[in-house]
């Protein structure tokens, strides 16, 4: 068994706190790519993620927070533009480079903790949540949302692609228009909430979701 093997038996969480949907599950995220396709691996980017990049919305520099196994990085790398991709889960990784491979992208790949985003020491343009911010509870939001803001240039833009409360059928952790509003009341500006659908295995046809558009000020 190699060092990292050990390290990962003795503690699958590499020696961060569990995160709340880690701990109600009673797995690590890496888990969840171990055994096939992750129930929120749709085996290319989010429809929405797609119509947003098409009508110009991403610039400069851009992060993929809680990228999975990359295909909506991969779609932004394919636009021509600079993209990290950070996940705490290390198969998902190794998937998204051998994906990029595949595809001849260029795009970076690194092992990250969404809520430690600061360790990242860079700033971007643009930053993308594509169905992370939902799996944290009320205590991890101020959080990630501080690690958000340390690493979204000023003026520069967060979308959050999240479930809705609103809505039949809605996917885990839905998320209010309110508690959006409120996560991100201190040095950003909320330029729009939009429906949105979030598609998942489980839902082919799209959760309820919302998308918005968040500026750092």
């Amino acid at each position: 068994m190699s060092e990292r093997s050990k390290a990962l038996a003795d503690d699958p969480y590499g020696g961060r706190r569990p995160t709340s949907h880690e701990r109600q599950s009673g797995e690590p995220w890496d888990a969840s790519y171990q055994d096939g396709p992750a129930p929120w691996d749709i085996d290319g980017p989010q429809p929405a993620l797609v119509r947003l990049a098409s009508r110009g919305g991403l610039a400069g520099t851009v992060l993929d927070a809680g990228c999975g196994s990359g295909d909506n990085t991969l779609h932004v790398a394919s636009l021509g533009l600079r993209v990290l991709g950070v996940d705490v889960a290390e198969t998902a990784l190794e998937q998204a480079r051998a994906k990029a491979r595949e595809r001849g992208l260029e795009a970076e790949f690194a092992v990250a903790d969404a809520l430690r985003l600061g360790d990242l020491g860079r700033e971007f343009d643009t930053v993308l949540d594509s169905g992370l911010f939902h799996t944290f509870d009320g205590e991890e939001r101020p959080e990630y949302v501080s690690g958000l803001a340390s690493v979204t240039a000023h003026g520069g833009t967060l979308y959050v692609l999240c479930f809705s409360d609103e809505g039949p059928e809605p996917g885990p952790h839905p998320v209010s228009r309110e508690e959006l509003t409120a996560a991100f009341s201190s040095g950003w500006s909320i330029a729009a909430i939009e429906p949105e659908r979030v598609l998942t295995r489980r839902h082919p046809d799209g959760a309820p979701g919302w998308l918005a558009t968040i500026k750092r000020i």
